[in-house]
């Protein structure tokens, strides 16, 4: 295929230089159908967030290997059997999404990436995985809705940041009694195998806040009445007492454990003296907003969390500066928008009541876009979006875009756009892009509710509030009103708790949880109602 021949996306692409391309939808599929992938889409030797979904994609070609600086690779909902092992020479590859498709196996190489953080291959035919055991940045593995007959190889004291599980809908027999070695992990469902006994090595994961065991077979109809009716600490303790313990597992774990408990008790206790600022939260009570989740926006822009800081006080410089925290955090944690977006507003400015998390059509999703007095229909704002990129991109004689207009390739061949709407159903936010002028911050704002939003996990969502919390208590951007200590020196900061529910009412999460804000710096003390 020659440059004329090439798509007309991936043309444009490379004379515009771009960091980031979406293929997606029955265009691209007729593409491909009538004459593969375009070859010159792997001269785009800049790219470093791929996308191509929803398309009739049978293979992965080896040229792949070619986009060295790609950090983002998603391949969802296509039809690829097999995945070629030139994917485990890309070495800047953060996030894998190969989920919904039809793969049968994998290639060995890809258990021993040194930079994947995050790798999705649920709804798929796997029957086994290689070994994650040198993943070392591995955060979250979702294998959910395969074929698994053994728990994936993941049992490893190196993969300490590994917080996430997802192995549901396998059909896995046993839990190993290594699972003690994740020592990192917050989240494990195990919801749907064939598991009947569940070890006493469980409860010393440390950090374990969120277990599903639902729909396996376990011989212990005391422990099933307890994963259908308690919470996870009340299911935690007593796998803790009455599970059986392997004679072979050592008590190293627990050792190791219980000093972690006595390391963290005194390190608590010096913090309360030590530690420079205090961040207070407060419990979820009946007048706190709750988010629900519908779900038509899962297959957009799935996940979402939220707090709301209150006792606000805002100087004009603080406000600034306010203001460049979150442009920073969007270009750091948030890997530019690709992994998540931040949204601020000041509450007493939204209606009173309930939030919905939710899809619509372009064309019937309507906002008035912050800095703008006009309202527009989804579909008109990203028109309007794109040709102003572009006339900004031709005066400026630049090859990329700027502002938010860098952010556009994120809604390209989306049926519905993900948005937020308040209890008076108006769209208070439309991420990626941007929030409603209505709910804007400024310096009287004295409430904000925050929310987070991820094509990628809950996890990542409450990772990167963690960090604004942070830097905005740190900092001093947002300081509460109470009264600070005598030598002026420590910020205040008090957090309420948001809910996120699905459409049936049934919890999701709560941020922040005991499992948040627990920061390793002594810079930060967290009381918790």
């Amino acid at each position: 295929m020659t440059h004329e021949d090439s798509w007309e996306i991936v043309k444009q692409a490379a004379e515009k230089n771009r960091h980031e391309l979406v293929l997606s939808g029955a265009s691209v599929s007729k593409l491909i159908e009538t004459s593969g992938l375009d070859e010159n889409l792997f001269d785009l030797h800049n790219l470093n967030y791929l996308s191509i979904t929803h398309t009739c994609l049978r293979e992965v070609p080896d040229e792949i290997e070619r986009l060295a600086n790609l950090t983002t690779l998603v391949l969802h909902s296509n039809e690829i059997a097999a995945l070629p092992s030139a994917i485990a020479k890309l070495a800047k590859l953060k996030v894998l999404d190969c989920s919904r498709n039809k793969l049968a196996s994998l290639p060995q190489e890809l258990g021993s990436h040194p930079q994947l953080s995050t790798i999705n291959l649920a709804s798929n035919l796997l029957r086994n995985v290689p070994s994650c055991s040198s993943c070392t940045k591995l955060s979250i593995l979702d294998l959910s809705n395969n074929q698994l007959e053994a728990f994936p190889d993941v049992c490893h004291a190196e993969l300490a940041h590994l917080s996430e599980v997802h192995v549901n809908g396998n059909r896995i027999t046993e839990i190993p009694i290594t699972i003690n070695r994740l020592q990192g992990l917050k989240v494990l469902n195990l919801a749907d195998n064939l598991i009947s006994v569940v070890p006493s090595e469980l409860a010393d994961c440390s950090k374990l806040k969120e277990v599903y065991l639902k729909g396996n077979k376990l011989s212990d109809r005391r422990l099933t009445k307890l994963i259908n009716q308690c919470t996870t600490k009340q299911v935690l303790d007593y796998v803790k007492l009455h599970c059986p313990r392997s004679e072979s597992s050592t008590t190293e774990v627990n050792t190791s454990k219980k000093g972690k408990r006595g390391q963290k008790v005194s390190e608590s206790e010096s913090a309360v003296e030590s530690l420079t600022h205090k961040l207070r939260v407060l419990k979820v009570v009946d007048d706190v907003p709750v988010i629900k989740l519908m779900e038509n926006v899962k297959s957009i822009r799935p996940y979402i969390a939220a707090c709301i800081v209150k006792n606000m006080s805002f100087t004009e410089e603080s406000f600034k500066k306010f203001i460049q925290l979150q442009t920073r955090l969007h270009d750091g944690i948030c890997e530019k928008r690709n992994a998540a977006t931040i949204a601020t507003h000041d509450l007493k400015l939204v209606a009173p009541g309930h939030l919905t998390y939710t899809a619509m059509l372009p064309t019937e999703l309507e906002i008035k876009p912050l800095m703008h007095s006009k309202t527009y229909t989804g579909a008109d704002l990203f028109q309007k979006l794109q040709t102003e990129a572009e006339n900004l991109r031709k005066e400026k004689k630049r090859n990329v875009y700027s502002g938010i207009h860098k952010y556009l390739y994120m809604l390209e061949g989306k049926p519905s756009f993900p948005c937020l709407l308040d209890q008076s159903q108006r769209v208070i936010s439309f991420p990626p892009i941007t929030n409603s002028d209505v709910t804007k911050m400024s310096l009287d704002t004295q409430t904000m509710l925050v929310e987070v939003t991820s094509a990628l996990s809950f996890t990542i969502c409450r990772n990167v509030l963690d960090q604004f919390l942070k830097d905005l208590i740190v900092s001093g951007l947002a300081e509460s009103a109470e009264p600070k200590d005598t030598d002026n020196k420590y910020n205040n900061l008090i957090v309420q708790q948001v809910k996120v529910v699905d459409a049936e009412g049934n919890l999701k999460l709560v941020y922040p949880s005991r499992a948040d804000l627990n920061f390793s710096e002594q810079l930060v003390a967290v009381s918790r109602e």
